[in-house]
């Protein structure tokens, strides 16, 4: 006998709704994200609730192409028999409502959300308003399939189609000259290295890493990027973790021109590694004079202190780029020395 639940239409609530455009935390690709309450339903799988597989299966009959973790034609109807949870099943079913309106869509990910007891779902778009009102037709069928009342998604498939003829969001396309993260001295760096190339209309931009988790890149490409640390501050704690906060400020190095400068921290090899990957060169910077060999032999150019000096090498011959200031950070000071010099002199090409 089925233990007596309540109904998924009152428990399964959407908290957050957006779409990522650029380069993001979870793709190169423009995202839709959309966060979830699930209610009693976090214990509750499809392998549980009878008749959920039966009815999703007979309105979509496409999910039987989704591959899904099991690696093979008819992995999520798989899942799905054996038992999965409902935003995994949402995120199948915004793909599939886009995939029946017409658009090629395949790449979603669901995770746990940013605060205990939600969840975070995202998912390809081909059109940005498509991609937002799939994610909210893709809750209510799940959530009628779960009640027992989901029998057509006709009606959801004309609607999306309705909105892929309107005007799409147009795709970002300007150009930076150097985009800017970190936790700590962005403004600092920023202002240093449009005085730096006396400059004041060059575009540096401050991307904070709370903007770039829920916003993604806010530029198409740019000629460099300076990664000051991967300490942040401004974004929810699983993303202050070491392996997340990585991979959240080397997005700035997925938008750097082919052989562009990346400018990031000595010894934080997992950033220089992956600019490296994306076809960028790197320049180091450390705040005293102690470079590692490591650091020395893969480095374009280098930004030191010594004897309370900025000391940049690898660009001509060594500069003595000034004084370190007080009350100004340091790394802020010695990254925006380097990126001048780079831009200014033939390591940058």
């Amino acid at each position: 006998m089925e233990t007596e639940r309540p109904p998924a239409s009152t428990e399964i609530r959407m908290t957050g709704l957006h779409a990522t455009r650029g380069a993001n935390f979870w793709s190169l690709r423009p995202v839709t994200r959309m966060d979830l309450v699930v209610g009693a339903y976090d214990d509750l799988s499809s392998a549980e609730v009878p008749g959920v597989r039966e009815r999703l299966v007979k309105a979509m009959p496409g999910l039987i192409e989704h591959r899904c973790s099991i690696g093979e034609r008819g992995g999520f109807v798989l899942r799905l028999r054996r038992g999965t949870y409902a935003p995994h099943i949402i995120e199948h079913v915004a793909l599939e409502l886009q995939t029946m309106m017409g658009h090629e869509v395949g790449y979603g990910r669901t995770r746990g959300g940013d605060v205990e007891g939600e969840y975070t779902l995202v998912f390809e778009h081909v059109h940005e308003q498509v991609g937002l009102r799939a994610a909210a037709l893709a809750l209510e069928t799940v959530q009628q399939a779960f009640d027992g009342v989901l029998e057509s998604v006709d009606a959801a498939v004309a609607e999306l189609r309705a909105i892929a003829d309107t005007s799409d969001t147009p795709p970002l396309r300007h150009r930076v000259l150097c985009g800017v993260t970190g936790g700590d001295g962005r403004a600092e760096a920023q202002r240093l290295l449009r005085e730096r190339l006396d400059d004041p209309a060059a575009l540096v931009i401050d991307v904070a890493p709370n903007y770039l988790l829920q916003a993604g890149l806010p530029y198409a490409r740019s000629r460099m990027a300076i990664i000051l640390d991967a300490a942040l501050a401004d974004v929810p704690e699983r993303y202050r973790e070491e392996e997340r906060a990585v991979r959240l400020v080397n997005i700035l190095s997925d938008a750097v021109e082919r052989d562009g400068m990346v400018i990031c921290p000595a010894k934080a090899w997992e950033i220089q590694d992956y600019a490296r990957e994306a076809d960028c060169r790197i320049a180091i910077f450390s705040t005293d004079d102690n470079v590692s060999r490591r650091d020395a032999k893969l480095a374009r150019a280098i930004g030191r202190v010594r004897d309370g000096r900025i000391i940049i090498e690898g660009c001509g011959d060594d500069e003595d780029a000034g004084p370190v200031a007080p009350a100004i950070p340091v790394t802020s000071q010695v990254a925006a020395a380097l990126a001048a010099a780079t831009m200014l002199s033939e390591c940058s090409r």
